[in-house]
């Protein structure tokens, strides 16, 4: 029977067509070089890659040639698919040819291969817990997400303003693409990015390592320079659209505390999914003298969302642009609405585009306020300390459109919240506690529903998020107030 190193080998050429057979005694001796010559016995019967991955690294922890650490499991799991994994310049080559059969069979191709060197981190994704809430906006998409920790607001903030660290400038730089990783920049050895432009300009595309959503995307720019939203990033992402037409791209907002956790490198967000927000009603329709050809619609949605719907992407864009420039401007103090404060920018979008069900372009115009307050000091229009026990980080791109991120720590923490909420011994975060009284008061608790209440008003509380997070409310001064900033386009 052959030993794991001779059957990985034989994977590995069969798999990535830069190797030949006549290469078989060179891999075998790099994978002894990483995993050790010792105990190499094991189950060569494994068709899947990375299980014979998995039981490598448990070689070269055996043969002492890497502790046993999370970092150095990655490591060399990342340079054991490296070796199956094709050269940046094949996998650009193969996605080009695809795509010139179709759109889809090239990000499929690309998607699957992300899933299969484990760059993508599909096994810990599973390990995400998800469900949806039914609430007055249409049901909204929860998630815990156990893959990545949660980020301070202000901790975001200053890493925004931090725009250069070293080699790699950042995480979504295209110098990451076969980086060995250090503090700061996790394992890249076997991540590989395609080369594209967009708006005339060198960007990348590659998906996203702890994936959100069906095939979640992003595409950077080649320049490491901050995030800004333009003219230039409608442009961009229309472009994109009618590049990868199943698909949505978006943009997180440029400022801090409304955007999202990377504002020191422009990127977008993409993939192969419809968000609750996209099938909200529009709760009043607009003109716009000189877009003729432009549906604009205010949507029953509790953040402040214009779309707009055509085919002309000319008027789309300038549309967009121009709400954007009115917003950037736009005071009412009425409803703590403020374009600056002593010189210091509150207002900016997050946009969205996306093509419909009847080839029309949807452009997503999410109006974003960042103002701080002595009452709201994490921001006005941000989650409010009553919420923070659930969600505290920044509502980005994917949270405006009404799919939560939670952080891994409510996995714990809502099981002890359980177990107070049945009467049981447990050790309840405090600033869980005025929540738990609050259910008790408002459900007659058993053990047959409780985990169903719990689901529920962590859904209810999310939608309480992004409530807060809306710049003019749903009420009816809320309303009047949209009216009049409508009434300036």
């Amino acid at each position: 029977m052959k030993n794991l190193v001779e059957h990985y080998a034989d994977q590995v050429i069969s798999t990535n067509q830069t190797y030949r057979p006549m290469d078989r005694t060179y891999l075998i001796n790099y994978l002894y070089h990483l995993v050790g010559e010792g105990n190499v016995e094991g189950n060569a019967e494994y068709d899947a890659l990375l299980e014979t991955v998995s039981q490598l690294i448990n070689v070269a922890i055996r043969n002492g040639k890497i502790d046993d650490t999370l970092k150095n499991r990655e490591l060399l799991e990342a340079e054991l698919t490296n070796l199956y994994t094709p050269l940046p310049s094949t996998v650009n080559e193969r996605f080009w040819n695809l795509y010139h059969n179709s759109p889809e069979q090239a990000t499929d191709y690309f998607y699957q291969l992300s899933q299969q060197n484990n760059y993508i981190k599909t096994e810990r994704i599973k390990k995400n817990l998800h469900w949806d809430t039914a609430t007055k906006f249409g049901n909204l998409e929860i998630t815990i997400n156990l893959s990545k920790p949660e980020k301070d607001p202000k901790d975001i903030t200053k890493a925004g303003q931090n725009t250069h660290f070293g080699y790699p400038e950042c995480n979504l730089c295209a110098q990451t693409e076969g980086y060995y990783g250090n503090a700061q920049v996790p394992v890249r050895v076997n991540h590989r990015i395609i080369d594209l432009l967009i708006g005339g300009k060198s960007w990348g595309f590659q998906y996203s390592p702890y994936a959100y959503f069906d095939q979640h995307c992003i595409f950077l720019d080649d320049v490491h320079e901050p995030m800004k939203i333009s003219a230039q990033t409608f442009s961009n992402l229309i472009e994109i659209v009618q590049m990868f037409p199943t698909y949505f791209v978006g943009s997180n907002a440029d400022l801090p505390i409304v955007g999202g956790s990377i504002l020191s490198h422009e990127h977008y967000q993409g993939g192969y999914h419809t968000f609750p927000m996209m099938k909200a009603n529009a709760r009043f329709g607009f003109a716009v003298d000189g877009y003729p050809d432009v549906k604009a619609e205010v949507l029953n949605w509790p953040m402040s969302t214009i779309r707009l719907t055509g085919t002309d992407t000319h008027e789309l864009i300038d549309l967009a642009t121009h709400i954007l420039n009115k917003w950037q401007k736009y005071s009412d103090p009425s409803v703590d609405v403020r374009a600056e404060t002593n010189g210091e920018p509150h207002h900016t979008v997050t946009p969205i585009v996306r093509m419909n069900d009847q080839g029309q372009f949807e452009a997503y115009v999410v109006l974003r306020d960042n103002q701080t307050s002595a009452k709201y000091p994490d921001g006005i229009f941000h989650p409010h300390a009553e919420y923070q026990h659930i969600k505290k980080e920044n509502i980005g791109l994917i949270e405006v459109m009404g799919r939560a991120i939670l952080p891994a720590r409510l996995k714990s923490e809502l099981a002890e919240v359980k177990k107070d909420l049945l009467g049981q011994p447990n050790n309840i975060a405090d600033y869980h506690i005025p929540w738990a009284k609050q259910l008790k008061q408002n459900y007659n608790l058993n053990p047959d529903n409780v985990q169903d209440v719990i689901d529920k008003e962590v859904g209810i509380t999310f939608m309480h998020v992004l409530e807060n997070a809306g710049v003019f409310k749903l009420d009816d001064k809320g309303t009047a107030a949209f009216h009049k900033f409508i009434d300036t386009l």
